[in-house]
C-alpha cells in the first residue's frame, strides 16, 4: 500500500468508532474525492485546531474568543448548581437531555494508576476553588460508574467535605462499567431528576 494512504488510514484508525476496515472504507473515498471531500475536511480540521480551546472556567469546549463558555456566562442558569463531569464531551450529552439547567465543570479524566492519571492530571482544585467562592450549593457527580469513576467520586466528596455544599450522583439509568458518553437522552434524564445524595463516613456514624 502506498506510504501516504496507510498513514491516513492509520490516523483515522486512532479514532474512537474507527477500526481497521472503516477506516480504510474512509481513506479511500477521501482520496478518490480530494476537492469534496479531502480539501472540505483538511480546512475544517486546521480550523478547528486554530478556534478551538477549552473553556478556562468550566473545562469544555469553546472558541479562543468566546472564553469563558456561553454556559458559564449565560444568565439563565442556576448558578448554585454545578454538575462535575470526566470529558469536556459529556457535557454535550447532558445538555442535549434537556434536565439540567446549572453550570459544569469538566475534570478531564478520571483517577486512574493504570493510565498514570492522578489528583494532579486533574481539575480538581480548580474544582475546590469553584465550590469554595461561587456561592455553589449543590454538585452533581455524573461520573462512570465504574471502580475508577467510583474512587474519583470519593476523593471529591473528601476534598468538599469542608464546604456546606450538597453533594450528589447519578442515580437510576447509567449502567454500571458504562459512562455518561454512552447513554441515551431518556435514561439521562431519568438519571438526573433521580439523583442521590454521597454519604460519606461521617453521615454514616
Amino acid at each position: 500500500m502506498l506510504p501516504a494512504l496507510d498513514n491516513l488510514i492509520h490516523a483515522l484508525a486512532s479514532l474512537p468508532g474507527f477500526g481497521r476496515r472503516s477506516s480504510e472504507r474512509a481513506a479511500l473515498a477521501l482520496v478518490r474525492r480530494p476537492e469534496t471531500l479531502l480539501d472540505t475536511l483538511m480546512q475544517a480540521l486546521q480550523k478547528a485546531r486554530e478556534q478551538i480551546c477549552t473553556c478556562s472556567v468550566c473545562g469544555g469546549f469553546t472558541e479562543r474568543d468566546v472564553d469563558p463558555c456561553p454556559l458559564c456566562t449565560r444568565a439563565d442558569r442556576e448558578e448554585h448548581l454545578l454538575c462535575v463531569v470526566e470529558d469536556p464531551a459529556d457535557i454535550y450529552t447532558l445538555e442535549a437531555s434537556g434536565a439540567f439547567r446549572g453550570r459544569y465543570h469538566a475534570l478531564l479524566g478520571k483517577l486512574s494508576p493504570g493510565r498514570q492519571t492522578g489528583v494532579s492530571e486533574l481539575r480538581i482544585t480548580a474544582l475546590v476553588h469553584r465550590v469554595q467562592h461561587e456561592g455553589i450549593q449543590e454538585v452533581l457527580l455524573a461520573l462512570s460508574t465504574d471502580l475508577e469513576g467510583d474512587a474519583t467520586a470519593a476523593y471529591i466528596a473528601e476534598m468538599l467535605k469542608p464546604f456546606p455544599v450538597r453533594l450528589m450522583r447519578l442515580a437510576f439509568g447509567l449502567p454500571c462499567g458504562s459512562g455518561v458518553a454512552y447513554a441515551d437522552a431518556l435514561t439521562l434524564r431519568r438519571a438526573i431528576h433521580g439523583r442521590q445524595i454521597v454519604v460519606t463516613d461521617n453521615e454514616e456514624r
